[in-house]
């Protein structure tokens, strides 16, 4: 397992933390409608208080293109935040003017107000490491970004990793870089085009590669097979023979579905009926695996040691086209809770899956970065990464 600097390799006692964080929070009007990243970084602020640092928390919100988008100012994130810390008030500095003493927090303004942070200028580092002694990172989710505040300060303090990072990176390694076999793949969505690295990568280092989804659909096309008025994507079948050729060279099985739910419109309340993968009307649609596939898995994931989950088995989204995705994940997690399995997930529409199969507690891991989740699947090095590399 590849090593990397922590808190554990820090003297905090009197120093200032720069702190990178992803407060990169969903509001509405306002208010925090889901704090789950803010919740993340209490253990590392604390942490680091109980060492005797002050504490200067970066981070960046929305889009706003190196303007001042008064609607993305981290301003009323202080609050929320010392809503999560005892007897410990953040105390938001638009100018960056305050400087954190032993024992406070400090939040600066949304790093992306300053085009600066995104093209990596290192006179924006500069100012940014002016803040702290010692730089800690702490956002997973941003460190496929060579910005500022993830590359830059990086190279003018020293830099180890928050606790949620280290987290992050040790369930990551352990999937992949230094996992058990067997390991399972399990990669869904909509276009192989857009997760071509993905499973380009993933065939060197897996024992098994289960492919669901729309993406599916194109492998299927692939091998001659009708699929209806399915997604899928016909100029991409090529690709698609040539990744299961390169399988074998490497041993890796790829799994497609042997059955699936289809259904005329992709909308609730839908007549569907369940056929075999080489029976799909032409006028129907693959909107979910069938219970075939799904027990498949299930038997598959029971021998293995080793899981990796990135995206839907299908339209999760539209019941009951959610039973292939909730009955995988409910498998999935009950081999997790017996020790059987270590089972590390990670995107978007994976943790809204998860989340609707009622998985999210007894996963191993789920990551909640999408981009650099997705690169590190590829085998790519995130420069927030290699920043902290001992």
């Amino acid at each position: 397992m590849p090593t990397f600097r922590t808190l554990d390799d820090l003297d905090l006692a009197g120093k200032r933390v720069l702190l990178r964080v992803d407060m990169n929070v969903p509001m509405r009007d306002g208010v925090v409608t889901d704090p789950a990243r803010i919740e993340k970084i209490v253990p590392t602020i604390s942490e680091i208080l109980t060492g005797g640092a002050g504490i200067v928390l970066a981070s960046h919100f929305g889009r706003p293109k190196g303007e001042v988008v008064p609607e993305m100012s981290l301003a009323p994130l202080a609050e929320v935040l010392s809503g999560y810390l005892v007897d410990t008030e953040v105390i938001f500095s638009a100018d960056g003017a305050h400087v954190a003493h032993p024992g406070e927090i400090v939040l600066l303004e949304n790093l992306r107000f300053n085009a600066g942070e995104e093209g990596n200028d290192p006179d924006f580092a500069k100012s940014l490491a002016a803040h702290g002694d010692i730089y800690v990172n702490d956002a997973f989710s941003c460190a496929h970004r060579a910005h500022a505040s993830i590359d830059g300060v990086a190279r003018l303090l020293p830099a180890a990793a928050g606790r949620l990072m280290q987290q992050e990176l040790e369930a990551l390694c352990g999937a992949l870089e230094s996992p058990i076999h067997p390991v399972a793949a399990l990669v869904g969505g909509n276009k192989i085009s857009t997760k071509l690295g993905v499973l380009e990568n993933l065939i060197t280092k897996v024992d098994h590669l289960i492919v669901g989804g729309a993406m599916a659909n194109t492998f299927l096309f692939s091998a001659g097979l009708t699929v209806g008025q399915s997604l899928s994507e016909e100029d991409m079948a090529e690709t698609a023979r040539t990744i299961i050729a390169k399988a074998k060279e490497t041993g890796c099985k790829i799994h497609l579905p042997i059955d699936a739910v289809v259904a005329g419109a992709l909308e609730a309340g839908t007549a569907t009926a369940t056929v075999a993968i080489d029976a799909v009307p032409a006028d129907q649609m693959i909107l979910d695996v069938g219970p075939k596939t799904t027990a498949a898995i299930s038997a598959l994931l029971s021998d293995c040691n080793t899981l990796v989950w990135n995206g839907p088995l299908g339209a999760f989204e539209f019941e009951p086209f959610d039973r292939g995705t909730n009955a995988t994940a409910q498998a999935a997690a009950k081999l997790t809770q017996t020790g059987s399995l270590l089972s590390v997930a990670g995107g978007g529409d994976t943790m809204a899956a998860l989340a609707n199969a009622g998985v999210t507690e007894t996963f191993s891991y789920i990551s909640s970065a999408g981009g650099a989740f997705l690169e590190w699947l590829e085998g790519k090095t995130l420069p927030g990464i290699a920043m902290l590399m001992g």
